[in-house]
């Protein structure tokens, strides 16, 4: 039996006019036995199966608890500054690699006198030139700095960065070639790098979870999960860039 001519028979209503009128042109009768023994089942309007289509997993559902949202955007923005920070030294350090001789070279140096809190960067003390595309001149800005400076950049311990002193106000830096061994020295740095970074996004996604004191299977806790495993495969992304843009093994 055909499924049209069938639920034209038991649910006729359901059919437009002009399906019925196809019905009854093709003259097609039935046998008594299938009338018999053929079923039908009517589902009341409402009364039926709801549809899912609609319905959100929990660990889809978005955090709505407001106390929850704000710690959400505090550990986010903290994952941010973290894997922020080992972006910009990974470029430092990209740079380092290709052996362009450029001011960048020397930008994670933090420079501490005495009796400062704070810690300052060259250019806020000092400017910082290119001589002849292999060496970095710098030079301070007052002549009592430039231990200091000195001091910072043996402190820093970049590798095959070594001041030597010009004058009372001025440091050379040459800049060798970095060779294959040097590469792969900077991009095991730059992995090291990212291992702190990775623990410190755990350590932030931990402490949410403790101040929160969140049920194990709740909506909160896998939100804070899948903010941890998008900013680690960031770093994981970032290593991936560098080993391939300086061709380390």
């Amino acid at each position: 039996m055909s499924s049209i001519l069938r639920h034209a028979i038991f649910r006729p209503s359901t059919f437009t006019f002009r399906q019925r009128l196809c019905i009854n042109a093709s003259k097609t009768y039935l046998p008594f036995a299938s009338l018999i023994f053929t079923q039908t089942y009517a589902v009341k309007a409402g009364k039926g199966p709801k549809s899912t289509a609609n319905l959100v997993p929990g660990s889809q559902q978005p955090i709505t608890d407001p106390a929850a949202q704000e710690e959400y955007k505090k550990t986010e923005s903290k994952m941010a500054v973290a894997v922020d920070w080992f972006r910009k030294e990974c470029a430092s350090i990209e740079t380092r690699a290709s052996g362009r001789v450029t001011p960048a070279l020397l930008s994670s140096v933090r420079v501490q006198f005495p009796k400062e809190d704070q810690l300052f960067k060259l250019e806020e003390i000092s400017t910082v030139g290119v001589r002849n595309g292999s060496e970095l001149i710098i030079t301070v800005f007052e002549e009592e700095s430039l231990k200091h400076v000195e001091r910072a950049l043996y402190d820093a311990k970049l590798p095959n960065i070594t001041p030597q002193k010009m004058d009372n106000r001025a440091l050379r830096i040459p800049v060798p070639k970095p060779t294959v061994e040097a590469r792969n020295v900077l991009f095991t740095a730059a992995q090291r790098q990212g291992e702190d970074t990775r623990v410190q996004i755990r350590k932030h996604h931990q402490a949410s979870l403790k101040k929160g004191k969140y049920e194990k299977r709740s909506v909160e806790v896998e939100e804070f999960q899948k903010l941890t495993d998008r900013f680690v495969a960031e770093v994981d992304k970032i290593v991936t860039g560098l080993k391939k843009a300086i061709g380390t093994k």
